[in-house]
């Protein structure tokens, strides 16, 4: 993984729309069911929109029915950081990118194996890259 990302909050407006700036870096959520990614199929990775870090894989990601695409792990344990979420009168684990600190969403604990974990990832942090794309590069 590269080193961390730091930029002011103007510079991240600057290279963010005003959907990916408010997910991203002041913590918001995309409505269930309305993400481009939720119902994506392709063979690819997803990347964080705001730094480009490989944060899943398709070969992670299932349909959970919560409205979100969801992963049963990411890439590799150095892609994500967690950290405890309280907000909203209920404690969660937050999931960033580890390297520009962009909230992707929340893990939870009900996912299926191997893992057991569900990845809830809003799609508006997320930047696909199909594998098609990745192979030619090399």
């Amino acid at each position: 993984m590269a080193e961390n990302m730091v930029k002011t909050d103007e510079e991240w407006k600057k290279i963010l729309s005003r959907e990916e700036y408010i997910v991203t870096r002041k913590r918001g959520t995309e409505p269930p069911f309305s993400g481009k990614y939720y119902k994506f199929k392709e063979e690819g990775i997803y990347r964080c929109v705001a730094c480009g870090n490989d944060l899943f894989s398709s070969e992670t990601k299932f349909d959970s029915g919560s409205g979100w695409p969801s992963f049963w792990a990411p890439i590799s344990e150095e892609s994500v950081d967690e950290r405890e979420d309280r907000s909203y009168g209920m404690t969660r684990t937050e999931v960033v990118c580890a390297r520009c600190d962009s909230h992707l969403g929340h893990v939870f604990e009900d996912g299926p194996p191997p893992t057991g974990q569900r990845y809830c990832i809003n799609s508006v942090a997320l930047k696909f890259v199909p594998r098609d794309e990745l192979e030619s590069k090399g």
